[in-house]
């Protein structure tokens, strides 16, 4: 079994692509000590962390215990390395959606906590959250529904309706309240990054982490003015084919040098 085992659940919006790209991008330096999986070695349990996301039953809950437990079965004997799981996912859907007014991150990490402590015995497990000021989340979490997906209604508007989710720090407490974990957060401007702190957590050297190769930023905001054209699209085009289409025209134009 792993020597430890490292959630990075989320939150959406607060760099985890970076982090993500980071981990892609070193992932042979780091394999000595740090196994690592990420959304596309995870799609089934994806699948089922968003579908509890909004559903939010025993049943749905019950298929993300299996899902994961099936990601446990399928590692191989990693004694001397830490595993750490990363995807903004494993808190469900990111909150704004229909029918998702609020992250599932408590629940499913309280699944999460007891599916490794009965196939994992004893075992150190510990979470970690990227995070964000209210504010500023809240209007990168509204322009990302609107890239992403057929959100139509004013930003103002989807701050006052969901100004009750953006406290990231929050979720983060109930997750190690649900699963009595340690639970480290690490604020997206805050003086130390995002990658460090998650590299310290996860016993990283401080020599092999001297060797670590730095990425760019990655999913960075589209232009304001490529925003508003999808939120036109959005609100133009009922039909999800056309809209899809629309889009997708709009952001080929902005890739066009």
């Amino acid at each position: 079994m792993p020597r430890r085992i490292i959630l990075h659940a989320g939150f959406h919006k607060t760099g985890t692509s970076t982090v993500q790209a980071f981990l892609r991008a070193n992932r042979k330096t780091l394999m000595p000590v740090l196994a690592i999986r990420l959304k596309g070695q995870m799609q089934d349990l994806m699948r089922t962390t968003r579908q509890h996301s909004s559903q939010r039953d025993p049943f749905s809950l019950a298929q993300v215990a299996q899902a994961f437990d099936a990601v446990l079965a399928d590692l191989p004997a990693m004694p001397k390395r830490t595993l750490l799981l990363s995807a903004e996912e494993l808190s469900g859907h990111m909150p704004g959606r229909p029918r998702v007014a609020h992250y599932a991150a408590p629940d499913l990490a309280e699944v999460y906590a007891a599916t490794i402590s009965a196939r994992f015995p004893g075992i150190d497990t510990a979470f970690y959250f990227t995070t964000r000021d209210a504010d500023t989340w809240l209007e990168s979490a509204y322009w990302e529904h609107v890239k992403s997906s057929s959100m139509t209604m004013d930003l103002p508007d989807f701050v006052a309706g969901n100004r009750r989710s953006a406290d990231l720090n929050q979720v983060a407490r109930q997750v190690q309240d649900a699963t009595g974990c340690p639970v480290t957060c690490a604020p997206l401007d805050g003086a130390d990054g995002i990658i460090a702190p998650l590299l310290d957590l996860c016993g990283i050297p401080t020599d092999l982490q001297a060797k670590l190769t730095p990425v760019p930023p990655a999913n960075t905001r589209l232009p304001h003015d490529v925003l508003l054209a999808l939120l036109d699209a959005n609100r133009a085009y009922p039909d999800r084919t056309d809209r899809k289409a629309a889009k997708q025209a709009i952001l080929s134009q902005k890739a066009t040098p």
